[in-house]
């Protein structure tokens, strides 16, 4: 796997050539900032930059004047998961063929591959997407609402939990420009100051004990330490303990599969190995590579 700057690897002395001659079966997984051709393919690409120019920031924020950046490198982790994907796909190949393959990807096209429906909006409708804050762009009420004493995020998904909702909170779920769903996303803002009225006595404990008791899909917005001290969070494996060779033991955010037998038995694994640390494994790469040059 490569992160190179289109040509690099080529300068190098390790082309795509040479490495299949090197190894036929090889398969080469080179992630690139806005793709390896085409006429910006030379570009040097960064998670941020990638979310402006993915269209992704336009989306994201609480207005089109206020865009924002996702929390976390999204366009990173995306390509490295699309490439993932492809490795995988070459790998099923070569065992047919015998052959490897060179599979490319980039920051561009991980984002671009989860518009989703902003996606088709624009190709299909002709609509641009533009950010609207912490509420869904096409179902209402979808999203988070103020409460007594903090902020709690609820679903209304269907014209069937609208009136489950409404009838939960005393609403008539008849109200003119209220009826439908799009009625709702039409008169968003009507919609928000009626939900929020109906939510501002409870606090959020209080207000997620009566969203499940009316079957509403809810959920608070937790800080990052509450999420890693969540018993849901611990049941899931979402954390692990390995043991690093310069900082002993350490907890670290787990793999976010799990697996099992048909009859539910579990067969997860549970012993993981900390990450090398830089150079760990610079003897062993040496060796092999003086190996291959004196074939």
């Amino acid at each position: 796997m490569e992160n190179f700057r289109t040509g690099v690897l080529d300068r190098l002395g390790f082309t795509t050539e040479r490495l299949a001659e090197l190894n036929p079966r090889l398969v080469v997984l080179s992630i690139s900032g806005f793709g390896h051709d085409g006429p910006e393919g030379g570009r040097a690409g960064y998670d941020q930059i990638a979310q402006g120019e993915a269209g992704l920031m336009s989306l994201t924020g609480p207005s089109p004047d206020d865009v924002q950046r996702v929390g976390v490198p999204i366009a990173d982790l995306l390509a490295g998961m699309y490439g993932a994907f492809g490795v995988v796909a070459a790998l099923q190949e070569r065992e047919r063929t015998g052959r490897g393959r060179v599979v490319r990807t980039s920051l561009l096209a991980g984002v671009v591959g989860v518009h989703a429906f902003q996606g088709t909006k624009w190709t299909v409708a002709g609509e641009v997407g533009e950010a609207q804050g912490n509420h869904h762009p096409s179902i209402s009420p979808y999203g988070l609402f103020r409460t007594a004493d903090g902020a709690v995020q609820i679903s209304v998904g269907s014209e069937g939990l609208w009136k489950r909702f409404c009838a939960g909170f005393h609403l008539d779920p008849d109200t003119p420009g209220m009826a439908t769903n799009p009625e709702r996303v039409e008169n968003h803002k009507q919609v928000l100051e009626l939900v929020e009225d109906a939510f501002g006595a409870y606090t959020s404990d209080e207000l997620l004990v009566e969203l499940d008791r009316i079957g509403v899909p809810a959920g608070r917005v937790r800080t990052i330490s509450e999420v890693y001290e969540w018993e849901q969070t611990k049941s899931q494996g979402l954390l692990i303990d390995v043991d690093h060779r310069t900082l002993g033991n350490i907890t670290l955010p787990g793999p976010p599969l799990r697996f099992f037998e048909p009859d539910g038995t579990e067969v997860t694994r549970t012993q993981h190995t900390a990450p090398p640390v830089l150079g760990a494994d610079n003897d062993t790469v040496s060796e092999w590579l003086l190996r291959e040059s004196v074939r």
